[in-house]
């Protein structure tokens, strides 16, 4: 009997334990556990709205939950600490996230929510953050004192233009408004703007008071700030005045008079203070409505503002808001609604060009590279951060151009699975010549190609199962010389016939170069193909704006 065919160290296939501290993923392949701590920074940037495929939505916010609780029991300070610092530098996409997290930690007695409460002004820097924030509260825990008196400090530490800034343009959300929150949180503001957000206009005028059955005294008529008085006056202006009260209070769309939304002339006086995100996400409305069309003064600005690298770094717009913005607005229909225009063209390449310039300044190191993308069934489900159309794999693929932009010696494939150590290409063929229904393929791309028409070209790729050892078993079989693996993945693999931390070291002992993997996250599940044993394999996560520079550095470490 040939007992080795049925046991190797080398050779293990995925739906088996290679190492004894491997656990089964959501596919029934086995990978590493990564930390606590990284599966806190998967969530917090990536989120898990929508679920995975293996996994419900409320099943794997449930257990990123866990994991907050988890950290927050190893060390309160440093949790609390990650979620606020992840949150001020504009790391993540979206800010909902970390808003919950800290609503978990301030609702953790102890340490952990005195942190948290302290932190409330870091994490929740508009209206719209401080009520998710204290709806997530809501259900797991009381207004006690400490809750009250960090809500009302939020208030009070607000200068009153940037108060009534607050108040006139986050008015409410998930069903709390500054009304309520005042009113339990009994923060002491400026007299006449907490009547206005408790009684409204109306409540500001005179009053009378009975006293103990005695005299009724009037009391005098309480002075709105010229900032309130104003916005009261555009709920009811016409066009013309309108337009005058944007330029002098720099009023933004959401306050204006729905009369007046599709005046292109109130929008040319809304862009000239707009801010880069607000701009992004009106880029549609103000097509539709005419201000923007090509060779148009309003066209040449925007434009302008997009191409530049510091308007864009200021902004700290995240890649993933521009690369959604860039998707919807070239379609010419918004995702919801039945708002529809024409795309101008200058419009769309300065989207794709400001996508690159979010990521920041990120060194080539000459590094041989093959960046390897993960293309299975499961990286199509679920979305990045909720960002709709942005699915696994679609942000995979701006990865990839990302790397493609930065390394000039750069290889691209994409994989998912096929005939164990079998490599299918554009013909259908696989490396030995025998069909298989997929594999991986040679994308042929260059960093010159418009990232849409990137990401069409994956999505005519077939999809499989996964199989995340392919791309070193591909560079071992065609001999390529490669100094780091980027895998883009959900890392549920499980298809293949060895695991991938062993096909490294195959294509390490073959051809003699210690080349290194550097492992990219894409959804917030706890499992990484990346051996922690090995300090040339490293988890990053997708989508975390300090990824490209992180891997840069971890590519030259000895």
């Amino acid at each position: 009997m040939n007992y080795a065919k049925h046991f190797s160290v080398s050779q293990t296939p995925q739906t088996e334990q290679a190492d004894p501290s491997q656990v089964q993923n959501s596919a029934g392949g086995y990978a590493f556990e990564i930390t606590p701590w990284q599966r806190l920074a998967r969530f917090l940037i990536l989120g898990c709205e929508g679920g995975t495929y293996y996994a419900t939505e409320r099943k794997i916010t449930q257990d990123n939950a866990k994991c907050v609780q988890e950290c927050l029991a190893l060390d309160p300070a440093r949790t609390v600490e990650v979620i606020a610092d992840l949150s001020e530098t504009g790391r993540a996409p979206k800010n909902d996230p970390a808003v919950f997290a800290l609503a978990i930690a301030a609702s953790t007695p102890g340490p952990a929510a005195s942190a948290a409460l302290a932190a409330l002004p870091r994490v929740c820097r508009i209206s719209t953050d401080l009520f998710h924030f204290v709806a997530a509260c809501k259900g797991q825990r009381g207004w006690g004192s400490g809750l009250r008196r960090a809500v009302s400090d939020w208030y009070t530490r607000l200068a009153e233009r940037d108060l009534c800034y607050q108040i006139a343009k986050y008015q409410q959300r998930d069903g709390w408004s500054h009304r309520d929150v005042l009113r339990l949180s009994h923060a002491e503001i400026n007299q006449p703007v907490a009547r206005y957000i408790v009684s409204g206009a109306d409540g500001m005028g005179l009053r009378t008071v009975e006293r103990k059955g005695r005299q009724t005294r009037t009391y005098p008529e309480l002075i709105l700030p010229e900032y309130l008085e104003a916005f009261e006056e555009l709920k009811h202006a016409d066009a013309r005045r309108t337009q005058e009260l944007i330029l002098r209070y720099d009023f933004t769309h959401e306050m204006i008079d729905s009369r007046h939304k599709n005046n292109p002339d109130v929008w040319a006086c809304l862009l000239q203070h707009m801010p880069m995100r607000a701009m992004v996400r009106n880029l549609g409305k103000m097509t539709e409505v005419g201000l923007l069309a090509p060779l148009s003064a309003a066209t040449n600005s925007v434009v302008a503002r997009l191409v530049n690298e510091a308007s864009v770094q200021r902004s700290r717009l995240h890649p993933l808001a521009l690369l959604s913005a860039e998707r919807v607005y070239a379609q010419g229909h918004g995702e919801r609604g039945s708002l529809r225009w024409s795309p101008v063209g200058a419009i769309t390449d300065a989207l794709d060009e400001a996508f690159y310039l979010a990521f920041g300044g990120v060194e080539s190191t000459g590094k041989r590279t093959l960046v390897a993308v993960d293309v299975s069934g499961s990286m199509d489900s679920g979305t990045i951060a909720g960002v709709p159309g942005i699915s696994p794999h679609v942000g995979a693929a701006a990865l990839a151009m990302v790397a493609l932009r930065t390394e000039p010696n750069t290889h691209v494939v994409a994989f998912s699975s096929g005939v164990p150590g079998e490599y299918r290409y554009g013909s259908g063929a696989s490396y030995w010549g025998v069909r298989c229904p997929a594999g991986l393929s040679e994308l042929g791309i260059s960093a010159r190609q418009r990232l849409d028409d990137v990401i069409s070209t994956m999505a005519k790729v077939p999809m499989g199962g996964t199989d995340c050892a392919l791309p070193m078993l591909y560079a071992m079989a065609r001999g390529l010389e490669v100094d780091l693996f980027q895998i883009i993945t959900d890392n549920e693999t499980w298809a293949g016939g060895v695991h991938p931390h062993q096909a490294l070291a195959a294509y390490r002992n073959k051809s003699g170069i210690p080349a290194k993997l550097a492992v990219i996250g894409m959804t917030a599940t706890s499992f990484s193909i990346a051996d922690p044993n090995d300090a040339g394999q490293m988890d990053f996560v997708g989508f975390d704006l300090s990824t490209p520079q992180a891997i840069a550095q971890f590519a030259k470490m000895c």
